[in-house]
């Protein structure tokens, strides 16, 4: 099925075959490569047509290739090209003297193995391409047009604790998406993974690292480019946009919810994911220095915990900090000055940063509620929770762990908010971030929803949840997050018997679950 999206290597609309990832030169080259392989087998009369016809279509392909960048998922089709071309160019270049006789042709047992090699190798390229594509991110659906900005803030109130140094501080990176101005037709959207090429390729041979991938797997990454636009003006008029913090999974990176960030900062929020240095992937400095992850499993479940409990802590205090520098943003120079509400603030992270987003919540009062995507909830369960909060969980499988879901269930039914958990049929740890659009479609990997239905799925509940509970809205927010899947809703206790935990099998409880679609 064909469309036209846009080309994530530029800002040009290009022609693309969506299900392949490939681009117009790409298909050419993969096309006239296939060409060259079943000339040998073609009646005698077409072989010499189709062999110069599929090689006047793959030389200028190879050399646009060439001159932009070959992806290594087009090498095999190269490659396959190259196996052929002795059996299909032999015959147009070497005729026996006498004219009448036939040009030269390989054994059909010679060229067989060849042209199956070549077929191989051919069909390898668009096989890599469609699960290792550079990511087309959705189209943003609110109101506003998008804009991005990266910031260093250092805390000169927290000591770094992951290093021996006593006179370095804690400093955090902050990407922020707001609502912006539209900018003209043609301007460059933000790189996916960093500021320039060159921090896009660090974070993203990170990120290969961190997974035991092969860096190139990840190639396709640094190409990536979002919807927003770098340091675009803020949106006109007085407005005021709550805040959404968000802390990444372990070893993740600030950048890794992108399709998520600008969606609902295309709504009228301002989303500012953090960087946590020495446990995200990779973090650069603008001092030019790249930190990166230090946090590593012991192997001993108790002491994991213990560290991953450590760890939250942190990143829990990165996002109280980042709350305090944002309301430091709405009294100062800068340009959201005016425009920032962090009197309705939400907490949010994945993994770990969901855990993390859960204790920031707990002991900071400015949090309005909080959103946990897929985390187990480290370190201590106290104090309860008091705002609303939304966990959206994967379903549970004999390889999860058997304490995920009893802690994060202990942690929703001890706020004295409502709490909802929401599981999605069909979601891996990974769907809960830009993973599927990047990643091969494996069920264990990026769930089953599909590069398209996942994101949308992830932004649709949440902003559902942001706009109830941050804007007021109507409050329909049960119904909107059943149609997703199997929601649990968790009500406060009941005044007149406090002690009394509430119990899920009993029809008349209002904490109880209510199956979705």
């Amino acid at each position: 099925m064909w469309r036209r999206v846009p080309c994530p290597d530029d800002d040009r609309v290009t022609e693309i075959i969506e299900p392949l990832s490939l681009s117009l030169p790409e298909l050419l080259a993969v096309l006239a490569a296939a060409a060259l392989v079943a000339a040998r087998w073609l009646p005698r009369a077409a072989r010499p047509p189709v062999t110069i016809a599929a090689l006047a279509v793959l030389a200028p392909s190879a050399v646009v290739l060439g001159a932009a960048g070959v992806r290594w998922q087009l090498l095999p089709v190269l490659a396959g090209a190259g196996a052929a071309l002795p059996f299909t160019l032999a015959p147009l270049v070497r005729r026996r003297r006498a004219g009448r006789r036939p040009a030269w042709r390989a054994r059909w047992w010679l060229a067989l193995p060849a042209s199956a090699a070549g077929a191989g190798l051919i069909a390898a390229g668009p096989v890599a391409a469609w699960a290792f594509p550079v990511p087309v991110f959705p189209e943003p659906t609110g109101g506003f047009a998008v804009g991005t900005r990266v910031l260093q803030w250092t805390d000169p109130d927290r000591p770094e604790t992951f290093t021996a140094d006593p006179r370095e501080r804690r400093t955090v990176v902050v990407q922020l998406w707001y609502p912006a101005r539209e900018s003209p037709a043609g301007t460059p959207r933000a790189l996916y993974l960093g500021r320039t090429p060159a921090e896009a390729r660090t974070v993203a041979a990170a990120l290969a690292h961190g997974a035991g991938l092969p860096g190139f797997l990840l190639d396709g990454l640094i190409a990536a480019r979002g919807r927003a636009v770098f340091d675009a003006p803020v949106a006109d008029g007085r407005e005021r946009f709550p805040v959404v913090l968000f802390s990444p999974g372990s070893g993740g990176a600030r950048t890794q919810n992108t399709a998520w960030a600008e969606e609902i900062a295309s709504h009228g929020y301002v989303v500012a994911a953090l960087d946590h240095p020495y446990d995200s992937a990779a973090v650069v400095l603008t001092d030019g220095r790249t930190i990166h992850s230090a946090t590593v499993s012991s192997g001993d479940l108790v002491r994991d915990e213990e560290l991953a409990a450590g760890w939250t802590a942190v990143r829990a205090a990165d996002l109280r900090f980042a709350l305090t520098r944002l309301n430091a943003l709405q009294h100062g120079t800068d340009p959201l000055a005016g425009h920032l509400d962090t009197g309705r603030a939400a907490a949010a992270g994945h993994s770990m940063g969901g855990a993390a987003a859960l204790q920031a919540a707990r002991n900071d009062d400015r949090f309005t509620c909080v959103i946990d995507l897929d985390g187990y909830p480290h370190g201590p369960t106290t104090p309860d929770l008091r705002i609303p909060a939304l966990a959206l969980t994967q379903a549970d499988t004999p390889s999860a762990d058997p304490r995920y879901l009893p802690r994060l269930t202990d942690a929703l039914r001890h706020n004295t908010r409502t709490s909802y958990r929401l599981t999605l049929p069909g979601a891996a740890h990974l769907t809960f971030t830009d993973a599927p659009l990047y990643l091969p479609p494996i069920p264990s990997l990026t769930g089953t929803l599909g590069r398209s239905q996942s994101p949308r799925t992830i932004t649709a509940t949440t902003l559902a949840f942001l706009d109830t509970t941050l804007r007021d809205h109507p409050d329909t927010l049960p119904d909107t997050l059943s149609t997703y899947g199997n929601l649990t809703t968790h009500t406060p206790n009941r005044p007149n018997d406090p002690n009394h935990p509430n119990d899920p099998n009993d029809p008349n409880d209002p904490d109880r679950p209510d199956s979705g679609h």
